[in-house]
């Protein structure tokens, strides 16, 4: 008999696997504290792991397979994949082991070392998921010491045919239209509202209390709101392409204190569970574009393609041929812990209250939010990349390291010198202000850099230049921002800084 193992984040119901149905195979999935408890977790996502997990192996069972499932509190658990495995080997006359390709590399490793553990053969397959392999990085930028995503990018839009036209063409003549797609919500805009499912999630949050797992964030009213099945991702995936495609592009930067998700598709917890694949996304998408060009424009779909097809297979990209010494880069030498109130929300910086409050309670927030919000001020505050990493991965639905590593480490705070970014991603006030509307109700001002009510990023942005200004200077998208710190009048310059320096020295506080 063959034992094959399916992991949280592999529920893909099209996978080769389960083609046929075969009375030689057990299929087995786990709830197991090996993984609820490496990072403290938001409620929600552990909630809808669980949920998700325990649908797909009722589904499994529907469609004739063999399962074994094993719930947290299920007195045969031994915690950890190893040890339900030899659970499940004194069970069943097991011949060989085999499991989908994992996506982080602490469950690569744990995975590969079975065959010892167990003294069985072991086999991986591919979890068939995956525009682009794990080595992609080596077969894209070969021979080059820089891994230009635009480069990664173009490189798939061609291998897979995505928005080209006849002649071998970007479609509109243009690779990239990321320029138009930086505008925020005009005065009195209302996007259509988030589709949202009604999970109860009652019994897992006893559980989970049962079990004294330790969680962050809330989960109102017990309730999941996103899809747990491939059958509701197909519904939400339909509700994008029909009411938000149209205007993501322009709006996917915008953000805004009543309208937190605006036009994003919150498809990104079912592919990363691989409920969905990223080219029957992309390919719907391109589809509704085709069949409605005056209403979706190029620049629309492009930056959704752009997304998946670039981000998300990039960072993947990027996460394998570096591991495991990128989870240790710090090139600034950050060493501050995060500020208490990121597990709270209670700060006076409303952009902040607000990004942090809808991520404790949402367990989501957009990418702007994450990048030039949250993962901003952590930045300018010389946060640990360490405690930014946790914190991240363990607050949103969709955060798995392989994704959420390059993307905070590398992006987010620069800790990697540059693999991921051609700079540092900082702003002062100016930017949120022209992006949404926190800045209208805020104790601060954002026009102001030092003195009572200065919004602290503005000291803030300026402090963490001067302070790094050997790493930075030379770097050819960064000298403006030194001719300006250097035309300051010396006691403007002094002022700022010392602005900053008192807000650091009580940033709990702020």
């Amino acid at each position: 008999m063959i034992l094959r193992l399916i992991l949280g984040d592999q529920l893909n119901p099209k996978h080769n696997w389960f083609s046929e149905v075969n009375p030689g195979v057990l299929y087995t999935l786990m709830e197991v504290r090996s993984e609820t408890d490496y990072v403290a977790h938001h409620i929600q996502k552990i909630a809808a792991i669980f949920l998700a997990m325990r649908h797909f192996s009722k589904e499994l069972r529907q469609m004739g397979h063999a399962v074994e499932y094993f719930t947290l509190d299920d007195p045969r658990n031994r915690q950890s994949f190893a040890g339900n495995l030899k659970v499940l080997c004194e069970k069943y006359p097991i011949e060989r082991i085999e499991y989908q390709e994992p996506d982080e590399y602490r469950v690569d490793k744990m995975l590969a070392a079975l065959k010892e553990e167990l003294g069985l053969p072991v086999q991986m397959v591919s979890s068939e998921h995956f525009l682009a392999n794990r080595n992609s990085l080596s077969e894209v930028f070969s021979g080059k010491r820089t891994y230009l995503l635009e480069s990664f990018y173009r490189h798939y839009r061609k291998k897979y045919n995505i928005l080209i036209d006849q002649n071998g063409q970007p479609e509109g003549g243009r690779w990239n239209y990321d320029a138009e797609n930086r505008k925020a919500f005009p005065r009195n805009h209302v996007p259509p509202p988030p589709f949202l499912f009604h999970h109860r999630a009652d019994e897992i949050v006893k559980l989970i209390a049962k079990e004294g797992i330790k969680t962050i964030g809330q989960i109102p009213e017990n309730t999941i709101t996103y899809p747990i099945n491939r059958s509701e991702a197909l519904e939400l995936l339909e509700y994008f392409a029909k009411n938000l495609l149209p205007w993501f592009g322009t709006f996917q930067d915008a953000m805004h204190t009543q309208y937190s998700t605006g036009y994003h598709s919150r498809l990104s917890f079912a592919l990363n569970v691989k409920i969905l694949h990223p080219y029957e996304v992309i390919n719907r998408c391109i589809e509704e574009w085709h069949s409605r060009p005056t209403e979706i424009s190029l620049s629309q779909i492009e930056g959704f393609v752009r997304q998946i097809l670039g981000w998300r297979e990039y960072m993947r990209a990027i996460y394998w041929a570096k591991m495991p010494d990128y989870a240790l880069l710090n090139h600034f030498q950050h060493t501050s812990p995060l500020p208490e109130w990121y597990w709270t929300g209670n700060t006076r910086m409303n952009c902040l209250r607000h990004a942090i409050g809808q991520s404790l309670t949402m367990a989501y927030a957009h990418h702007i939010q994450r990048l030039m919000v949250t993962g901003n001020f952590a930045l300018l505050a010389g946060c640990h990349p360490d405690e930014v990493d946790r914190w991240y991965l363990g607050i949103y639905i969709d955060a798995f390291e392989w994704v959420e590593i390059t993307n905070t480490r590398g992006m987010s705070q620069f800790a990697d010198g540059g693999i991921v970014g051609t700079k540092p991603y900082v702003s002062s006030a100016n930017y949120i202000s022209k992006m949404s509307n926190y800045c209208d109700s805020c104790h601060y001002n954002p026009r102001k850099r030092y003195g009572e009510g200065a919004c602290p990023f503005n000291s803030l942005y300026w402090h963490f230049y001067d302070r790094h200004r050997k790493l930075l200077e030379k770097n050819p998208r960064i000298g403006m921002m030194y001719q300006s710190l250097d035309r300051m009048a010396e006691n403007e310059r002094q002022n700022i800084l010392k602005q900053a320096e008192e807000y650091l020295s009580h940033i709990n506080d702020i």
